[in-house]
């Protein structure tokens, strides 16, 4: 991989496309804790990914001649994600119909992802010059570490909405999640 202040928005998405479908598959194939383990990781890599992408990604994809309709559409599958990801996350990995609506769930990030690749990403590399990709993949860095790392469906899926309140919710989920496996590293889950 290209050092990071080198990495071009595309590549550096299109890997963490990569790094999500492996994950679904991880957790597809997984069973007990180490299924868990995996559906926590994907949780934590998809509202991360997705609320870089609609604080940073969306936004300069209308800049470039993205069409409204497009953008609007990958917003509304994310918000629709969050919600499904959320219902997966309360139903626990362990319930009886996890794995069909993990697979159903799986099935459309999939999708997304591609649709994103197709309508959003050629714009990008075609209308963005190099130097502004690589200063849009600093950026999606920066956001992803100010990102909550769990869907919060009811923020909505706008830009202002993410960072008004990605920040605050992303200090509590950090901390969640630092709880959570400290419980797990000393037994007490």
């Amino acid at each position: 991989m290209p050092a990071q202040n080198s990495t071009d928005v595309v590549d550096l998405l299109l890997a963490q496309h990569g790094q999500i479908k492996n994950t679904l598959e991880l957790v597809r194939t997984s069973t007990g804790s180490e299924k868990q383990r995996f559906f926590d990781e994907l949780v934590r890599l998809l509202a991360v990914h997705e609320s870089a992408e609609e604080e940073v990604v969306h936004p300069a994809s209308r800049r470039h001649s993205v069409a409204d309709e497009i953008v609007d559409s990958r917003l509304h599958e994310e918000e629709e994600a969050k919600h499904v990801l959320a219902q997966l996350a309360d139903m626990g990995v362990g319930h009886a119909e996890f794995d069909t609506k993990f697979r159903e769930f799986a099935e459309k990030v999939v999708e997304h992802a591609e649709l994103e690749e197709k309508e959003e990403f050629g714009q990008l590399i075609t209308q963005a010059s190099p130097e502004e990709r690589m200063r849009l993949a600093s950026v999606v860095r920066f956001a992803e570490a100010l990102a909550p790392t769990r869907p919060h469906p009811g923020v909505g899926e706008s830009a202002t909405a993410n960072l008004l309140v990605g920040p605050p919710l992303a200090v509590f989920d950090r901390i969640r999640d630092a709880i959570r496996d400290w419980r797990r590293q000393s037994g007490d889950a």
